[in-house]
């Protein structure tokens, strides 16, 4: 699904598990994985506030690079930092359709927003 009308929704995996203290240090891939399973009626059914249909990119990096990516959520492996990875997701697709990232990393909040990105935070996955 990559239709410039449909909204790009960018989700930095490190900053939205790290969100929750459930034990995800113990198995940072496995962590990855119930992000995306989590996120997978988002395509469709997109958050409030934010009507679906919407592409989902999950931005995974270092253990969990090599996450797989599911049915609805394209998992993009970061080679080095996630956040240099989001940026460039970012300045690939804004301009030509709306893009929003989720994070509540402050810098990388800046560096999205100064591209034209909007942004929310983890709380926004909370109902999932």
């Amino acid at each position: 699904m990559h239709d410039a009308e449909v909204p790009l929704l960018v989700v930095d995996a490190a900053n939205v598990v790290g969100s929750r203290p459930d034990g995800w240090w113990r198995d940072r891939k496995g962590a990855n994985e119930r992000l995306r399973d989590r996120l997978s009626g988002v395509a469709a059914a997109g958050l409030p506030g934010m009507a679906g249909p919407v592409e989902v990119n999950l931005v995974v990096e270092g253990r969990a690079r090599d996450v797989a990516s599911g049915e609805t959520v394209t998992a993009v492996a970061a080679p080095r930092s996630g956040d240099d990875r989001i940026v460039e997701l970012v300045a690939d697709h804004v301009g030509r359709r709306d893009v929003i990232v989720v994070t509540a990393d402050r810098e990388l909040r800046e560096r999205v927003t100064d591209l034209g990105a909007r942004v929310v935070g983890p709380s926004a996955l909370s109902h999932l």
